[in-house]
């Protein structure tokens, strides 16, 4: 029974996103680790050079001869060999390089996608060093994570805004009845603001910059006093280094768009809807979960275009880590989405 324990201690469920991978363990019973899902890479050899913190700092900066790279791509696996090397890092990084007895993990993926991308996360987590692993909707771990008690008959609304894919579910009874994935969410962020700047000023800035930009003064409502920030970039006219102000309204116009595809993915799912959990949603509202979903005014855009009460979670940014760890106790009955 002590080994069995062990054993079943080691669990974790980890939240393989396009920006950052969380990692939360059954034994701890929190998130054990938090690291950006970037890999610095050899470009001749291929040779896993830095991984996580250390690899995200090498973004942009990195000599010609060595490659930065996320190696997943809108919530899906884009480089194999390089997601392997990173889910492997991880797991070193937790239970030790010399460990004997490997866990048993959970990740998320997004709501639709493919048998074959699943096999591809299933393969990966095993060739990493898992003793089994198994899938879990990232609608499904968010609403889990984030307090729901799922296995009600009653209708549930949760939206997850991850770094590359917002999924949009209505969960009942355990199950996903209605729901929506787009390819638009944190990331898309940050590249309109890169093109806004460029457009407007002829002045390029970096993927880490417009990350400030939308997480100190991006929003997705006009705000009641104007917010401003001094932005730094290359010149496209001239070839120098330059500064300029941005204001919030400025964000506003850049991210008109991405926001507005996301509230029409939930109009999309709500009017796909039964009736009778529409009116459950009507009743209980929307919940937000996920970096993106921390965009100011966000939240208010969406209950103003659907009349529903739009909350964000506790916990965004670790509902989904938080539910993929606690699902992998009930993981069995799955093995049409589980790999040994």
């Amino acid at each position: 029974m002590g080994l069995f324990n062990f054993r079943a201690n080691r669990s974790i469920g980890i939240d393989l996103g396009t920006a950052n991978t969380l990692v939360y363990s059954k034994k701890h019973k929190k998130i054990v680790l938090n690291e950006p899902s970037v890999v610095a890479v050899e470009r001749e050899t291929k040779r896993v050079l830095a991984v996580g913190n250390e690899a995200k700092e090498m973004l942009g900066k990195t000599p010609d001869t060595i490659v930065a790279v996320r190696p997943l791509s809108e919530g899906v696996i884009a480089d194999y060999d390089i997601t392997e090397a990173m889910i492997k890092y991880f797991i070193k990084k937790i239970f030790g390089t010399y460990s004997f007895f490997m866990p048993e993990i959970m990740i998320c993926v997004p709501i639709d996608v493919t048998g074959v991308e699943k096999r591809a996360v299933l393969e990966a987590a095993i060739s990493a060093g898992a003793k089994k692993a198994y899938l879990i909707e990232e609608a499904r771990a968010a609403a889990i994570g984030s307090g729901m008690d799922i296995s009600v008959p009653e209708g549930n609304m949760i939206i997850d805004i991850g770094g590359g894919s917002t999924d949009v579910a209505i969960i009942s009874l355990g199950g996903t009845v209605v729901s929506k994935t787009i390819r638009v969410a944190g990331n898309n962020f940050d590249s309109d603001i890169i093109k806004y700047v460029k457009k407007t000023y002829n002045l390029l800035i970096g993927d880490r910059t417009a990350e400030e930009i939308k997480m100190k003064i991006g929003t997705a409502l006009p705000l009641e006093e104007e917010e401003t920030m001094e932005v730094k970039g290359r010149n496209l006219v001239t070839g120098l280094p330059k500064t300029i102000e941005v204001n919030s309204d400025e964000t506003l116009e850049a991210l008109r768009e991405p926001a507005m595809q996301i509230v029409d993915s939930v109009h999309n799912v709500l009017e796909r809807t039964p009736p009778e959990l529409a009116a459950d949603v009507y009743d209980r509202g929307i919940v937000l979960t996920g970096g993106g979903a921390l965009l100011s005014g966000l939240d208010a855009l969406i209950e103003e275009k659907t009349g529903i009460n739009t909350v964000i979670a506790d916990n965004p940014l670790t509902a989904v880590a938080i539910g993929t760890g606690k699902f992998i106790e009930f993981r069995t009955g799955n093995k049409g989405d589980s790999k040994k």
